[in-house]
């Protein structure tokens, strides 16, 4: 138990791995003040240099976890060195995504989540043509129904201007000739015209 306590008191304190390669050097040893992730999960020191230190931070170890999972950390420490520095987040990134989806789906992985993505991509656009030859649709019924009532509304005036143009009175006279000269009609009049 004391051991254990020795042993977590030197590696909580900040020391620096690689001896510096000349005394005279102006920059001051990289401080590390806790481990990192990875490092915190496979139970061992972090280096100054550790290559999984920028990448998995100890605030986040599920982050790693997934990830060694699925790779292992010599995979992953591999896999990073190999790559140049300005392409290692965006590749973590991808590893970290790759392994949880493997871990949700352990048939298909990430390319099941591509393909189910791609299958509602193909669906809505469906959804987005019908919805759009729709909408041409009812535009032509819209234009066609104004056209419609456009030339209904001009054959009634045209009508109406025809008729008043014959006769502009004929028409009224004989409706009024006709309906004085009922019988049952004049009786109610003949007081009024005739005073």
């Amino acid at each position: 138990m004391e051991g254990s306590d020795t042993i977590t008191a030197v590696s909580s304190t900040p020391l620096s791995q690689s001896p510096s390669p000349s005394p005279s050097s102006s920059s001051p040893p990289s401080v590390i003040l806790s481990p990192c992730a990875a490092c915190k999960i496979l139970r061992r020191r972090c280096a100054d240099r550790c290559v999984l230190a920028p990448y998995f931070p100890p605030t986040d170890p599920a982050k790693f976890a997934i990830a060694h999972r699925v790779y292992g950390a010599s995979n992953i420490i591999k896999f990073l060195q190999e790559l140049p520095e300005s392409q290692r987040a965006d590749a973590v990134s991808s590893l970290v995504y790759e392994a949880s989806a493997r871990i949700r789906d352990p048939v298909y992985g990430s390319a099941g989540a591509i393909c189910q993505l791609q299958k509602q991509v193909n669906e809505l656009q469906a959804q987005l043509a019908k919805a759009q030859a729709e909408l041409v649709n009812m535009q032509c019924q819209q234009a066609n129904l104004v056209a419609l009532v456009c030339r209904e509304f001009a054959q009634s005036h045209q009508s109406v201007d025809d008729f008043n143009s014959n006769s502009p009175h004929s028409g009224f006279q004989s409706i009024n000739q006709s309906y004085f000269e009922d019988t049952n009609v004049n009786p109610l009049w003949e007081p009024l015209w005739t005073s």
